[in-house]
């Protein structure tokens, strides 16, 4: 009887690890389809290999990632319905919107996925090289500035700088970096706070300057151009994409989870589709990614907070 009890109790890892869902899975895109689509697919393609179920990206965008993130995370949470965004709606947009309904105590982070470099780009002819050109421009004269929304992570990359140097600049929301980037390009616009893959293929065909990076490392597709640490100010602003669930998911799913996550992201057609969205694989594993969510979330907290920004 004692072999026997063993046996059992060895044999629960081993199902958890085997866990199936019965039924296909829905990845969640809680934004409209664009350059990284090709990413993602990637990783549903190989996941539901392992799993032996077909995963479907579904597109829900809208409220700044907060449409889609919320529908998720009010779905069953048994993994077949999980969610891959940046980490904005979970730790920025619940600061902003009374009862939003959305929060990193509303989802279960799975694993870190990749970054998004962001970065400020000028047009080619404009004579702001670096930091150090913006910075002295902006001191003679009042600069505009573009980017895909208000409090958005680009346009908190550039309240860094202002908050590190005390140089102000005046911001004009857009939804989305296309129509920045082409006011940009137009002259109506002094630069913009784009992800950098937005702005890349202005940049390699020579229309635009990218003139400095937000991360902590250069962005290996323009190793020439310096972060803003680098050139002298204090402006880190990272924005880390990752997989979600909803809150309640079974740990040994979730486990799970993580496990193809992480497989997934070694795989070279993944690897492959993410060097074409010129996007930096990031992988977080779960307890990390969980940690930084939260810590993320509070730190907005007090950045909005210092913008003066109220929740409506």
């Amino acid at each position: 009887m004692r072999y026997l009890l063993a046996l059992l109790l060895l044999a629960i890892p081993a199902k958890a690890q085997e866990w199936r869902p019965d039924g296909a899975i829905t990845l969640v895109s809680p934004y409209s389809p664009g350059g990284s689509d090709g990413f993602m697919r990637a990783i549903a393609e190989y996941v539901g290999r392992q799993l032996g179920v077909p995963v479907a990206i579904v597109n829900r965008d809208g409220g700044s990632g907060v449409v889609g993130m919320r529908f998720m995370a009010s779905s069953n949470p048994d993994g077949r319905t999980i969610a891959i965004t940046p980490m904005t709606a979970v730790v920025v947009q619940p600061h902003m919107v009374r009862n939003l309904g959305l929060d990193p105590s509303h989802v279960a982070p799975v694993c870190g996925t990749n970054e998004n470099h962001l970065g400020l780009v000028v047009r080619s002819d404009n004579p702001i090289r670096n930091l150090a050109d913006l910075l002295a421009a902006g001191r003679a004269r009042n600069l505009s500035y573009g980017s895909a929304g208000p409090n958005s992570l680009p346009m908190l990359g550039v309240w860094r700088i202002s908050r590190a140097t005390g140089v102000e600049f005046t911001h004009i929301a857009f939804r989305g970096d296309p129509p920045h980037l082409n006011e940009t390009l137009a002259g109506r616009l002094d630069f913009s706070t784009a992800v950098v893959a937005s702005a890349s293929e202005f940049v390699l065909s020579g229309r635009m300057r990218l003139i400095a990076v937000f991360s902590a490392g250069r962005h290996p597709d323009f190793p020439d151009v310096p972060t803003a640490r680098e050139q002298g100010v204090d402006a880190l602003q990272f924005s880390q994409v990752g997989i979600y669930a909803p809150r309640g998911t079974p740990e040994h799913i979730l486990n799970r989870l993580d496990t193809l996550c992480r497989e997934a992201l070694e795989q070279e057609p993944v690897r492959r589709m993410a060097a074409t969205a010129r996007s930096i694989i990031r992988y977080m594993p779960r307890a990390d990614f969980t940690a930084m969510i939260n810590s993320e979330f509070e730190a907005y907290r007090g950045i909005l907070q210092a913008l003066g920004v109220q929740p409506e």
